[in-house]
């Protein structure tokens, strides 16, 4: 699958200078210390993504039945350009065990020394949505580890694709969450979230989650929890991902359309 994507900033820079007493400004004015310019930016993404693709049994393209989405984002370890890789941990492991897993799984593989991108998950979710049966009010996302960071990058700023998240062993930008504002703040509110850590994590502290569970809970999200695995080091994603009541849980939450 090849995906196009157009993003086209405008990064202005607007300064004024007012209010400075006449002595430290009466030989230079401030007008011409400094002008008020504009920077026009156009960027085409040509890029393609591997992924696999799990379609639950009893899935039928011609049939009028939607259904609920998992999109999974891997750890640092899964990178590359054999896709089958990206089947090593998490839901596109156990979907091999189980037929019967209720989601269709849509797990991408992020292409090697890179992390994940927004703009590519995004049009990837674009197009799985557009071309699968997919029910567009329980679109879910999770990631383990640079997945983890990855979920909680792309679930914060855009809650609204997305009815729940579950971020595991990963950190986030608390900025995303405290600049929140208008239509953003409220989809944000409603977003499930479900956090997971081990307690002795090595790799990334166990305070990465805690701080953005405290922060969410801080700006009003309704539901919003942190499980920490008290024994567990970095892999607390086995035990996570085969909790059937983080299932369940996905499915209680839909977005309003």
């Amino acid at each position: 699958m090849r995906l196009l994507i157009q993003i086209s900033p405008i990064i202005a820079a607007l300064a004024t200078l007012c209010g400075v007493p006449a002595a430290q400004s009466a030989e230079t004015p401030s007008s011409q210390m400094q002008t008020a310019s504009e920077f026009q930016f156009h960027k085409v993404l040509n890029a393609s993504l591997k992924y696999l693709l799990f379609e639950p049994k009893g899935y039928d393209a011609s049939s009028s039945k939607r259904w609920p989405l998992l999109l999974f984002l891997h750890g640092a370890g899964e990178r590359g350009n054999d896709v089958w890789k990206v089947g090593t941990h998490g839901p596109p492991k156990n979907v091999s065990q189980n037929p019967d897993f209720p989601f269709i799984v849509v797990s991408p593989q992020c292409p090697e020394g890179e992390i994940w991108s927004d703009d590519l998950l995004l049009g990837l979710l674009d197009d799985v949505v557009a071309n699968l049966r997919v029910d567009p009010r329980r679109v879910y996302l999770t990631g383990l580890s640079m997945g983890g960071y990855g979920t909680w990058n792309l679930g914060l700023t855009h809650p609204e694709r997305f009815a729940a998240i579950a971020p595991i062993c990963g950190g986030g930008e608390l900025i995303s969450v405290l600049l929140a504002s208008g239509h953003r703040a409220d989809d944000l509110k409603s977003l499930g979230v479900w956090a997971f850590h081990g307690g002795k994590d090595p790799v990334v502290p166990t305070e990465e989650s805690q701080r953005m569970v405290d922060i969410l809970k801080k700006n009003g999200v309704q539901d919003v929890k942190l499980t920490v695995y008290p024994d567990a080091g970095h892999d607390c994603w086995t035990e996570a991902y085969s909790n059937p009541a983080l299932y369940e849980w996905l499915l209680t939450h839909e977005r309003k359309l």
